[in-house]
């Protein structure tokens, strides 16, 4: 089977969670929240040192890579983030598993840029907007089944950063669809700089990103379907 036929989608958000054979062990998801003002210390966060990171999933075969951050700030009081957005480029998007001029990565890149998922003509951009923070806890982790098969998606406790200092709520608006998601970070703060880390799967159709949706049983049968799970993760530094 061509892997390019059926492109493994990317970036997007939220859960919810499904039996074996759905989009389960997905981030918890919700409507969006209202953002509140963060306190303290103003951090700029870095580009050149910021990203974001995707894998998609078929039955036969993964794509992965990255999407540029492009600007955003991190508020924070003493050792603690109090709010905080950033925003990332669509457009831009990465590919790594296929060679950048090879005929495959111009059909899937165009693919992903199209009203088949992203649909990035009329949305180039996707913003992530902290809306709480708590102190993590272990026993809010869960990993859910999935349809098993040659690339079943990595599980939640494999996306998570090692250490995980915090749970972080924020709104991921992504094709003009705002969602509320929650997951395990690893934050690190000193008096100049901050680091956070995350891993965490999503529901790719929460936003619209709905080709090959895998709930079609005939498709599933027949290995014929993209996973609704799509792996994230968040490198995001501020200085």
């Amino acid at each position: 089977m061509n892997l390019i036929k059926f492109p493994a989608l990317i970036i997007a958000s939220a859960l919810l969670m499904v039996s074996c054979g759905g989009g389960g062990d997905t981030v918890e998801t919700s409507e969006a929240e209202d953002v509140k003002a963060g306190s303290g210390a103003t951090l700029t966060i870095a580009p050149e040192s910021s990203k974001v990171n995707w894998r998609g999933y078929k039955p036969k075969g993964q794509h992965y890579g990255i999407i540029p951050v492009t600007h955003g700030e991190l508020n924070v009081e003493g050792n603690s983030i109090t709010g905080g957005s950033f925003s990332f480029d669509i457009t831009n998007l990465e590919i790594h598993d296929l060679e950048k001029d090879s005929e495959d990565h111009g059909k899937l890149f165009g693919h992903l840029q199209s009203d088949d998922f992203f649909d990035a003509g009329n949305h180039p951009e996707a913003r992530f907007e902290i809306t709480g923070i708590e102190p993590f806890s272990a026993d809010q982790l869960e990993d859910e089944d999935q349809y098993e098969t040659e690339n079943t998606p990595k599980s939640s406790t494999e996306l998570a950063p090692d250490s995980p200092t915090h749970w972080i709520k924020g709104n991921l608006t992504m094709r003009g669809t705002t969602k509320n998601i929650k997951f395990p970070a690893s934050v690190s703060i000193n008096d100049t700089a901050v680091e956070a880390k995350a891993g965490f799967n999503i529901d790719r159709t929460e936003w619209g990103l709905s080709y090959g949706d895998e709930a079609n049983v005939v498709d599933r049968a027949k290995d014929q379907f993209i996973y609704n799970s799509v792996s994230v993760e968040f490198d995001i530094k501020a200085n």
